[in-house]
């Protein structure tokens, strides 16, 4: 008995369909700051809260100075006690330097008189011993001078630090942004380097999403982007590649891509909000596709499919490029005339008679 052939879906040949890939991911920021005192103390002013739009340099916080502002001027008593002492110095090196050149002019005259044979040479030797303890004295005040200065510069140095210590005990925005976060109240202790506010520069917002690794051999930076937030479903924005991540996720086999949103509202950013992402990494311009699931063992991009030839069903394996978001594959090789099923049938056996049928 003859079979009546089976009309059958085949897939049609299309044009300008766009390739895109799929990412889940977060709202993150470029430029993200958690940061707190240097040292340690208790949080006497708080000049900023969440919310706050905060300029470079503002001083955000203040804990108690009081016995590091004592340090710092006692450091400051020291710097004045060590220009004093250098005056001190350079004065008796002068009075040195005055008592040598007359020690110096005596002992000279004397040399004259003992060649004249007017004194004793217990005189002359006198004078030059003399002549010799001046210049002596004067060395080592000029010494006491060098002296003096090393120790004005020691004071000067601990003088700064200790002033560099109290400045630790203002927090200031390391640059303009938004306070997101404070994690302390007035009146608490605040430990060294624990974190006190969070700040954020809202023009570097981005959303980094995470594709399969299979997928991303075709993306690039620039490449156009839609976003839409998750707490906004409704809305789709448009965004662009900005970065696309060096390294891979080792467990989950997924690259991480930097995507900026471009027309986002300026408030709708939260940090950590989920987002979904569509990255457009071209176009094929007249394809046929296939779906995925009429596709048995893709692998490497070959697989086998159900091909209406001359009339008869056939196996055939063909190889297949670019993806589809919704799950086709561009179909590389398949030769002219041919048709490929994209529809199960629990009786299609390989040459019975077929028909295309409805197209898709």
């Amino acid at each position: 008995m003859r079979l009546q052939p089976l009309e059958l879906a085949v897939a049609r040949e299309v044009q300008s369909v766009p390739v895109e890939l799929f990412g889940l991911g977060t709202v993150e920021a470029h430029v993200v700051a958690r940061f707190g005192f240097k040292q340690a103390g208790t949080l006497v002013d708080l000049a900023a809260d969440h919310g706050d739009v905060v300029a470079t340099g503002a001083v955000l916080a203040r804990i108690d100075s009081r016995e590091q502002r004592a340090r710092t001027m006692k450091s400051s008593s020291g710097v004045a006690s060590a220009e004093a002492a250098v005056l001190v110095a350079q004065a008796a090196a002068s009075r040195s330097g005055v008592v040598h050149a007359q020690r110096q002019q005596t002992n000279q005259r004397r040399q004259a008189l003992l060649a004249r044979g007017t004194i004793s040479v217990e005189q002359a030797e006198e004078a030059q011993l003399t002549e010799a303890t001046a210049k002596a004295d004067l060395t080592v005040g000029e010494a006491e001078v060098v002296a003096a200065r090393a120790r004005l510069e020691d004071a000067k140095a601990q003088h700064a630090l200790e002033d560099a210590v109290l400045s630790q005990h203002e927090l200031r925005a390391p640059f303009a942004g938004v306070v997101i976060a404070r994690a302390k109240e007035l009146g608490a202790v605040a430990g060294a380097g624990e974190t006190i506010f969070t700040l954020v520069d809202p023009a570097t917002y981005w959303i980094l999403a995470y594709l399969d690794e299979a997928r991303t051999g075709a993306i690039a930076l620039g490449q156009s982007a839609k976003v839409r937030l998750r707490s906004q479903p409704g809305r789709e924005f448009s965004g662009r590649v900005v970065r696309i991540g060096l390294e891979a996720d080792r467990v989950n086999e997924e690259r991480r891509v930097y995507v900026t949103c471009e027309n986002c509202p300026a408030n709708g950013y939260v940090l950590g909000e989920q987002a979904e992402v569509v990255i457009r990494t071209g176009e094929m311009e007249r394809v046929t596709l296939v779906p995925e699931v009429a596709i048995d063992g893709l692998t490497h991009g070959r697989g086998s499919v159900w091909i209406i030839a001359d009339g008869k069903l056939v196996r055939r394996e063909l190889g297949f490029g670019r993806r589809t978001l919704d799950g086709r594959h561009e179909v590389l090789d398949l030769p002219t005339g041919e048709r490929i099923v994209v529809e199960r049938h629990p009786r299609m056996v390989e040459g019975r008679a077929a028909t295309a049928g409805v197209r898709r």
